[in-house]
Order: structure tokens, then C-alpha cells, then sequence
């Protein structure tokens, strides 16, 4: 392997100065670099641990957001996004900080959704109790830009036994297999 980590996501924010409010005084993300753009525009940077980065790009002429193609449109109801988006940032948090977190996005009147999220290796893929099947916990939120993010926590290692299932194929159309 080439690669060590992810440098940083880019992400696009309606409101800069909304966004670092939210990811320096909920998130406690330290702002680390700003660049102004020769366009006008801004590219902010933010450091969420772990030696990684998230960034956000803003214009004051950026097209408007669109939910349930390029972001999540109302989790879990419709968790679906478009071929080639991004559906949502998981941030890692220790295990034992995960209701604590959870907590202090609900104080902060974070929009969250309402439990701590058990997945688990069942059929239906989350449990409502913690059982020997669960690899992580999770946290569901959304920023001002309507961005799902989740705070993540692994309650295992995980191992080659966890990866049991054949990648998936989309449907091709008969015209396409002559090609």
C-alpha cells in the first residue's frame, strides 16, 4: 500500500464563517489554514485528529444544495445519494467519549438522530442492544450545510473474518455487453 490516511476531504459550505463557528466550537476542531481564492471564493481547513484534515470550499455564486442527489436527504428514510457523491464523513471517537459526544451535540441543539446506532453483523445490519455481532457504534448529525456526519466508534478490531460478502455488479444493459 502507497497511501497512509486521508490528507483531507473537501467538502462546499453556504457560509464559511457558519461552518468554522460550528466545526472549531461544537466539533473542537482547531481552523489550521485558510486560503483566500483568485475567484473570490475561500478553501478552510480543519483538523480533526489523527494527523487528517476536513476542508471546506465556499462561493459566494456555488450552486444550491442538493438533497438526496450529492447529500444524504433525511436519514434513515432516505439514506440514498447519487452515484459519485459523498453520503456522509465518519469521525472516529474513542468508544467510552461516544454518549458523551452524542450529549453534547444534543446541548449544542445539533440536529442528531435520536439513538446511538448499533451495527451489527445481523440481517437488518443494526440491533437495538449491544451484542457479540456489533463491530461499531455510531452517532448521526448534521452540520449547517446539511452535511451527515457521524462520530464512530469500533468496539473490536476487525479481522479478514469480517469481510464475507462478493462485491456487487450493476445491472448492464444487453447493448453494453457487445462492446
Amino acid at each position: 500500500m502507497f497511501t497512509n490516511g486521508i490528507n483531507h476531504l473537501a467538502l462546499v459550505c453556504r457560509d464559511m464563517a457558519e461552518t468554522v463557528r460550528f466545526y472549531t466550537e461544537i466539533l473542537e476542531m482547531p481552523l489550521v489554514k485558510t486560503v483566500a481564492l483568485p475567484d473570490g471564493g475561500q478553501h478552510f481547513f480543519f483538523d480533526c485528529g489523527g494527523g487528517n484534515y476536513v476542508a471546506f470550499f465556499w462561493w459566494a455564486d456555488g450552486p444550491p444544495a442538493a438533497p438526496g442527489i450529492a447529500s444524504v436527504a433525511d436519514f434513515p428514510r432516505s439514506p440514498k445519494t447519487a452515484v459519485g457523491s459523498m453520503n456522509h464523513v465518519a469521525f472516529s471517537v474513542p468508544l467510552d467519549q461516544l454518549d458523551a459526544c452524542h450529549k453534547r451535540l444534543i446541548a449544542a441543539d445539533v440536529p442528531t438522530f435520536p439513538v446511538v446506532v448499533n451495527h451489527d453483523d445481523s440481517p437488518m445490519g443494526v440491533s437495538a442492544e449491544i451484542n457479540d455481532g456489533v463491530f461499531v457504534r455510531s452517532v448521526y448529525f448534521t452540520d449547517p450545510n446539511g452535511i451527515m456526519l457521524e462520530f464512530a466508534a469500533f468496539t473490536r478490531p476487525l479481522t479478514a473474518a469480517d469481510v464475507r460478502h462478493e462485491p456487487a455488479r450493476a445491472a448492464i444493459s444487453p447493448m453494453l455487453e457487445k462492446v
